[in-house]
């Protein structure tokens, strides 16, 4: 199963693997209940999780009911828990949005949910990162979460978050990030797909973010949070909801 999802995932292009995955995912899911480890976005348990990676696949990590990964059932919790994003009224823009949100958010009645991405087919808007159609200071929140890795020019995307965040506004963009690399790592002269899945973790990324990154989002003029929520939750909690142990959430705010 782990190489058939490799392939799966290097062969099919993004949109249609999007599609694909709504005939898939209940399929899996019936096959692969259990009680092992519950995904908190919609309280279902499992057996097992399924692999999940471009290049190096790491097990028992997708849901199989609502696709998250470890990255967004952390993301889940934390605005759970933390934040008022599921009561209070909010103006949200968020970017490439994952199947596993989608359908949630649009129905909370207390947003004003847009959605955009220069390819995603469930997007709401088409619109290029760097040069969005949104005017200054337009959201309450905005969610941006591994899109940025992805962005050659990601300075002038992050210029253009700060354009469209209201002042008072917070976001979360979370991206690949190895915390023990000082220096963000980027070589165009590598074009290989193989050789940048190998490098950068993923073929249509193009660069390794190290901590230099938060203050990066800071010279642009975003105050940052580095939030480690596993922190605070039990080794229990962690590992039923099979998260990432000390992954940072960037929260960042104008």
């Amino acid at each position: 199963m782990k190489k058939l999802f490799k392939l799966i995932l290097n062969l099919i292009p993004r949109p249609l693997l999007i599609r694909l995955s709504y005939v898939a995912r209940p399929i899996l899911a019936f096959f692969l209940k259990g009680d092992t480890f519950t995904d908190p976005i919609d309280n279902k348990s499992f057996k097992t999780f399924l692999p999940y990676g471009y290049g190096n696949q790491r097990p028992n990590v997708l849901s199989p009911s609502t696709l998250s990964l470890e990255r967004h059932r952390l993301l889940w919790l934390y605005l759970k828990n933390e934040t008022d994003f599921f009561t209070a009224e909010k103006s949200v823009l968020h970017f490439a949005p994952e199947q596993c949100f989608l359908k949630r958010f649009r129905k909370l009645k207390n947003l004003k949910y847009t959605t955009t991405d220069l390819l995603s087919p469930i997007a709401d808007v088409k619109a290029d990162i760097c040069d969005l159609p949104f005017e200054d200071n337009s959201y309450d929140i905005i969610l941006c979460n591994h899109v940025l890795e992805h962005i050659p020019d990601d300075t002038k995307a992050m210029q253009e978050l700060y354009r469209v965040m209201r002042p008072g506004g917070y976001g979360i963009f979370q991206i690949p990030q190895e915390l023990d690399r000082a220096v963000t790592f980027e070589d165009d002269s590598i074009t290989d797909r193989d050789e940048r899945a190998k490098i950068f973790g993923q073929y249509d990324h193009v660069r390794v973010y190290g901590r230099d990154y938060f203050n990066k989002l800071r010279s642009i003029g975003f105050k940052v949070k580095e939030v480690d929520y596993t922190s605070k939750l039990s080794n229990e909690t962690v590992d039923k909801y099979r998260l990432a142990k000390g992954e940072i959430i960037p929260v960042v705010y104008k």
